[in-house]
């Protein structure tokens, strides 16, 4: 499949900042089942964007915009050419051991909820590792309600935690994926946190945010990816952007502004073949 992407961000300042910092994490790799035929990230003002590698081997562009600034426009144009593996994930940079994998954060660590509901699906689907993620993927669309990210949320880096979302039964798609990791790393199996973005059939290629899954590490297949807040393994209609331990280790766009006043965040999204 062939998507074009269209990522826009518009952040508004009042009253006008006197500079911003920004890291981006807006660009994909190539990896089996997955090429970048087209990609290119404009800032309005003009600024250099220092590209780098962080530390799990993701892309990263950072800059710096002075001010006085009162827009600050970050376009992001795109072209993948993606093919379905059924979830399994190779030719990827890595750059860490798979036990890196069963660390905690604050937004992935389970609660006693949680760590009870890991264990039932294990009880039921065997020792298997792949059913039992199987199994945690269905119950996980099953019971937890996904729910779009607004505007304001999806790019300043605001999560919940694993276990209120677990508690609320509800939540967008990288907190579901906090539950399905924290839930794997109560078994005993290395999983992280996906940014990226998804082609909605039913959305007609307009989004309001970007997308987050999880990968979970199986012995004999690597990195199987799975897509709770859907119910199914990513496919050809996902772009894998990013990883890291939770989402705001994959976020797109983390930063901050120089100066008091309000910000405002208007983002549009387009993913579409």
């Amino acid at each position: 499949m062939r998507l074009r992407i269209a990522h826009s961000s518009v952040y508004r300042y009042d009253p006008p900042a006197t500079g911003v910092i920004q890291v981006l994490r807006l660009t994909p790799r190539n990896h089996d089942g997955q090429y970048i035929t087209d990609w290119r990230i404009d800032v309005t003002p003009d600024a250099r964007l220092a590209a780098r590698d962080d530390a799990f081997g993701n892309i990263t562009h950072v800059f710096t915009a002075d001010g006085p600034l009162d827009e600050l426009h970050v376009d992001v144009y795109g072209q993948v050419e993606t093919q379905s593996a059924d979830g399994v994930v190779h030719g990827t940079v890595e750059r860490f051991p798979q036990s890196l994998y069963l660390r905690d954060t604050a937004l992935t660590e389970a609660d006693a909820p949680i760590r009870n509901f890991a264990q039932k699906i294990r009880a039921t689907a065997g020792d298997d590792a792949l059913a039992v993620l199987h199994a945690l993927l269905d119950r996980l669309h099953e019971d937890i309600r996904c729910e779009a990210t607004t505007d304001d949320q999806s790019e300043r880096e605001a999560s919940s935690n694993a276990a209120k979302c677990f508690a609320l039964k509800r939540g967008a798609p990288k907190d579901i994926a906090h539950i399905f990791i924290g839930a794997a790393h109560v078994l005993g199996i290395p999983a992280r946190c996906i940014g990226g973005y998804f082609c909605k059939p039913d959305m007609n290629g307009a989004q309001d945010t970007g997308h987050a899954w999880a990968e979970a590490y199986v012995p004999g297949l690597g990195w199987v990816a799975f897509d709770p807040a859907n119910g199914f393994c990513p496919t050809d209609a996902h772009v894998r952007v990013a990883v890291g331990l939770d989402y705001l280790g994959a976020a797109p766009v983390r930063g901050t502004r120089l100066g008091a006043g309000a910000e405002t965040l208007a983002i549009a999204i387009k993913v579409d073949q």
